[in-house]
């Protein structure tokens, strides 16, 4: 009855309120057609109206409000009510957490799936969620593994009671499938044996067979622990598709096949090796090709006996431990020369430029090329700093010959360039080592000649790109493209001279990486009249020079087998003293590797040596810089001291891979 008469209560104060102000409106309006006195009186009494109605609602309220009042308040403990049973039978795991991070209250299903007691009263919520307590807070939510289950975890907090309520949603369905379609994901591999031609072309069939037998037998292994395919395109080509699940795996074990097809022997001192291009995280299979043939062409350009991983993020390697095999064939070199030589008839000037702080081998390289193209009726240049380089001693002696005019600046070449003018990159494929960023920028036609390792962050715009790690220098590779340039190119003494100095400085007076075709480039240029006595003459040094050298080599102490030198000093004769000091340091019983580390202009500089059996490419591609096997470099914004640090690091690295 009570409630009855309350909810006739109610209706009948709206009610009269409406009538009321109904009532007033007309009042007003009628008003306005009686004039100004007609408007004031019908306000005034519409006005009085409102007044009256206002104090009956007053009036009843006093008289039944508490009735109203106590039917407000049991309705409100009954939602109360009924929002803590929802609460407690909610069919997920929900908890409330008070302003400390700790458990407070949790329902039935978290007391049924997560804890069988009262263990979690009073908990961390850190214990459940582990280092996603402020993530959980998120929009989103976290995913959070807890008793072989998944869950994403939601907190919503209360500013008015200091609480939080934190949901956990059961996702391990969705998680396994979603692990379950990443492990299943396929992915294509390219094997290659890189010698396989040049190592068993001179062996008798039966050893053949036997290399082949081996090779095959090691993949079969390979892949008899997958559920993967592979499939043999040609005696030294193999494709291989397996899942993510089992690539994982062999990432895990560094390409140990690489070390497999490494010991087998084919003759009395050659071995074979393998590389191997992997085209990982791949939308599609024909996606995953193509990435494993950029991947392919980076082992085969670093020298092979290694795998990369291409991915969206860039390549990853293993091993690279051997030297770069020799080819023994020179179809290449003739075909890059008419490629060359076609591009330069077509072109009005010739520019040619090295890499920063050039030295014997880029500047020679360089020479050697100009004189050629001039030889044949074309403007050609040597673009070079002045200053910055360290070819002093040769390029004065190559203006004493009478061809100053070969040599300009980078700037003075920027400024001349045009649509018909062609650059030839010597010495480097990265456009962050060259000469003159902004020359290269402006040439519109780009050719690349190169014998270092390649690098992730290479020059990909060149229209010729002869690379080729296994030479010694890149004046070895110059002197192979003049020999095919034809007979109306013809050197001249001191343009051979200059490249058998930047070949006499890589392979150090034909100690390191000389391969026959080395030596068949340097008889080359000495039938050209190259004088050796004066060459040499070209490497002495000063007393300035010598010293900073001797200081250097004084300064050094091991580290796993590894010499680092290190100076305080800021001469420029360091230029020079450096790689030298690096080299002489390899003459030390002990020593695989050297390291020479100097400061100059705010810029920390590192010379990298190695006989080989260490590989110095893979330390200076750790810290930021790259190069060859035996012979590598870095310029970093650090200390000498962060800079000793950054090297041990990369060693002990390299050491445990």
């Amino acid at each position: 009855m009570k409630k009855r008469f309350s909810l006739l209560y109610v209706c009948s104060l709206c009610a009269l309120m409406g009538v009321s102000l109904a009532f007033a409106v007309v009042l007003g309006i009628s008003g306005r057609q009686h004039g100004f006195e007609g408007l004031r009186i019908f306000l005034l009494a519409g006005a009085c109206l409102t007044f009256v109605s206002a104090a009956v609602v007053l009036i009843v309220s006093l008289f039944f409000g508490r009735d109203l009042t106590r039917h407000v308040t049991m309705m409100d403990k009954d939602i109360v009510a009924v929002g803590r049973e929802a609460f407690y039978d909610y069919p997920e795991p929900i908890i409330i957490a008070d302003e400390n991070e700790k458990i407070i209250w949790y329902n039935r299903c978290f007391e049924d799936r997560l804890f069988s007691d009262d263990r979690a009263y009073g908990l961390p919520l850190s214990d459940l969620v582990g280092n996603n307590t402020a993530k959980i807070f998120a929009q989103t939510g976290a995913t959070v593994k807890i008793l072989d289950c998944y869950y994403n975890v939601a907190a919503r907090q209360s500013e008015a009671f200091n609480l939080s309520v934190i949901r956990f949603t059961d996702i391990t369905e969705k998680v396994m499938l979603e692990n379950e379609y990443r492990a299943s994901r396929k992915t294509v591999l390219i094997m290659t044996i890189d010698n396989y031609d040049d190592v068993l072309q001179n062996s008798k069939e039966s050893d053949k067979a036997n290399v082949q037998v081996q090779i095959e037998q090691i993949f079969e292994r390979f892949i008899e622990h997958t559920n993967g395919i592979i499939h043999k395109v040609s005696n030294d080509r193999f494709y291989c598709i397996i899942e993510e699940r089992h690539l994982a795996r062999i990432v895990e074990r560094k390409f140990d096949i690489l070390d497999e097809v490494r010991s087998i022997q084919a003759g009395d001192r050659s071995s074979v090796t393998l590389s191997i291009g992997v085209g990982r995280g791949a939308k599609t299979l024909a996606e995953s090709e193509a990435y494993a043939k950029q991947a392919l062409d980076m082992c085969l350009g670093r020298g092979g006996d290694q795998a990369a991983v291409k991915t969206d993020n860039g390549f990853e390697f293993f091993g690279g431990i051997s030297k770069a095999v020799e080819k023994s064939t020179k179809v290449r070199s003739r075909i890059i020369a008419t490629a060359l030589k076609e591009l330069a008839e077509g072109s009005e000037t010739i520019y040619i430029m090295g890499h920063r702080f050039a030295d014997f081998d880029s500047v020679g390289a360089s020479i050697g090329l100009a004189g050629a193209f001039r030889s044949m009726g074309k403007r050609a240049y040597c673009c070079v700093d002045p200053e910055r380089n360290l070819s002093k001693s040769l390029i004065d002696y190559i203006k004493t010959t009478g061809e100053d005019d070969l040599f300009i600046s980078c700037e003075q070449a920027h400024a001349e360039i045009n649509e018909r003018s062609m650059l030839i990159i010597v010495d480097t494929h990265n456009p962050d080592f060259v000469d003159s960023k902004e020359l290269y920028s402006a040439a519109k036609t780009v050719v690349i000649i190169d014998h270092h390792r390649k690098m992730v962050n290479h020059i990909d715009n060149a229209v010729v790109f002869f690379h080729e790690p296994f030479a010694s220098s890149a004046c070895e590779m110059a002197a192979e493209l003049i020999q095919y340039f034809g007979s109306d190119c013809k050197i001249s003494v001191s343009d051979a001279e200059a490249l058998l100095a930047g070949i006499m400085l890589d392979t150090k007076n034909f100690v390191m990486r000389s391969g026959a075709r080395t030596f068949e480039a340097a008889a080359y240029l000495r039938k050209l009249g190259a004088d050796t006595v004066a060459v040499k003459n070209l490497f002495s040094d000063t007393l300035d020079t010598y010293r900073e050298k001797s200081i250097l080599i004084q300064s050094a102490s091991l580290y796993h087998g590894c010499a680092i030198a290190t100076t305080d000093s800021s001469s420029p004769e360091l230029r020079l003293a450096a790689p030298q000091a690096a080299d002489e340091l390899l003459g030390i019983i002990g020593v695989k590797a050297s390291f020479v580390i100097y400061r100059m202009d705010n810029v920390c500089y590192i010379s990298a040596r190695s006989m080989g059996a260490f590989n110095v490419q893979l330390i200076m591609e750790a810290i930021g810089g790259g190069g060859h096997q035996t012979m590598a470099g870095a310029q970093l914004d650090v200390s000498v001291d962060e800079a000793v640090a950054k090297i041990k690091s990369a060693i002990e690295d390299f050491i445990i891979r």
